[in-house]
């Protein structure tokens, strides 16, 4: 009896790694983050907001020169590469986001490293923000793009699902995080997937979706449930 296999990729070919090209939507512009550009913006984004850092391995910043420090640092690296969230609304950063675990010969790609001020929380452009980050890894030929976060926070495993994501289990005791045991969930939207997903995401993100206040009409988690090979019951 023959082995099982996976199925052949005759025509695969690793795709490039991301360099940090801006990218643009209706209201977000995603900026590759530079220290000196970008650092005192979100640290005045952040301030006040200390549990925005509870699951992040750094901050919270108690100075607007150490989140500098901080920022000069990372923004420096190609893996993690970090992303700065600016409303084209306000004209100011209000987040940041990255590409990492960047492994293209496997077409696989992560994002995280997702700190959002209030500002720009739960609102269209951060969700647009993800979109564009999303679509700019398959277009480029990457097979798998992953979401992982501490299993104890609920909010990131619900918008990882909200976005499309698919929950694929808990790795026990998968690292140490300030001190402290972090268990961690992983999720995932594969190349077949996103077709599918990309129609929802153009449908929510239609203008026509909100309202005069701004209020959506319809909710992106019911657009993306469909096209999700796998849910969280416990969420």
């Amino acid at each position: 009896m023959s082995a099982a296999l996976g199925a052949p990729l005759p025509d695969w070919t690793p795709p490039p790694r991301p360099t940090g090209t801006t990218m643009q939507g209706r209201l977000v512009r995603l900026e590759r983050m530079d220290a000196d550009a970008h650092a005192a913006d979100l640290h005045r984004a952040y301030g006040g907001h200390d549990a925005l850092w509870t699951y992040l391995p750094y901050g919270p910043f108690a100075s607007a020169a150490s989140y500098h420090r901080w920022a000069k640092d990372v923004a420096m690296g190609s893996d993690p590469l970090f992303w700065v969230l600016r409303s084209l609304d306000t004209g100011h950063c209000g987040g940041v986001a990255s590409y990492l675990r960047i492994t293209p010969e496997a077409g696989s790609i992560e994002v995280g490293h997702i700190c959002l001020a209030p500002e720009i929380a739960r609102t269209a452009a951060w969700t647009e923000a993800m979109y564009l980050m999303m679509d700019w890894a398959f277009r480029a030929g990457y097979r798998r793009y992953e979401w992982k976060c501490d299993a104890l926070n609920l909010a990131s495993r619900r918008a990882a699902q909200r976005l499309g994501f698919s929950f694929e289990g808990v790795f026990r005791q998968a690292t140490v995080v300030k001190g402290r045991n972090r268990d961690t969930a992983w999720f995932s939207v594969i190349d077949r997937e996103w077709p599918a997903l990309r129609e929802a995401y153009a449908a929510w993100l239609d203008p026509r979706n909100f309202d005069a206040q701004g209020r959506q009409r319809e909710r992106l988690s019911d657009l993306t449930a469909l096209v999700r090979e796998a849910s969280d019951p416990a969420l």
